[in-house]
């Protein structure tokens, strides 16, 4: 695994917002293709959402491969294996927070952490949280993914 040796000594511990997994039924390595590929369309172009919330960072690594200290709005690699896992973190106005996908077998998992500090960072979490809407993106985003990898169709 490789690991961002010039960050923070240790990344801080977020408390986990939630888990969300796809049957991708894939090997490893299409699906880790997919995932790459389908954050840098679905999420490479998301700069003015990362304005308006002072993301940071705010702009994306061209041509997005997943790898140690490349960027999307909002997300930083913080870890990369190839084929097997990929963390992002990042931090804006509102939250602190940190995106982890994980390859095991045929499914694919991402697990979602944030802290939210002081009272705008709650209606923050109400907001995102309370309408169903950080799910509903995670799972499209998962099922994006394991279409994009021509996951077998039942």
């Amino acid at each position: 695994m490789i690991r961002d040796a010039l960050a923070a000594p240790e990344p801080e511990t977020l408390p986990l917002l939630d888990e969300h997994r796809e049957q991708v039924g894939v090997p490893a390595d299409v699906a880790w293709t997919a995932l790459v590929g389908v954050l840098r369309r679905r999420m490479g172009g998301a700069r003015s959402l990362a304005r308006v919330l002072g993301c940071d960072p705010m702009e994306a690594t061209a041509g997005f491969s997943g790898r140690l200290g490349e960027t999307l709005p909002g997300f930083r690699v913080v870890e990369s294996e190839p084929g097997r896992r990929l963390a992002l973190r990042g931090r804006h106005r509102f939250a602190r927070y940190a995106l982890t996908f994980l390859i095991e077998g045929d499914q694919l998992s991402a697990r979602s952490e944030a802290a939210f500090p002081g009272i705008h960072g709650r209606l923050y979490r109400a907001l995102l949280m309370g309408t169903g809407g950080h799910q509903i993106v995670t799972r499209g985003l998962l099922r994006q993914v394991a279409r994009a990898a021509g996951r077998p169709r039942a």
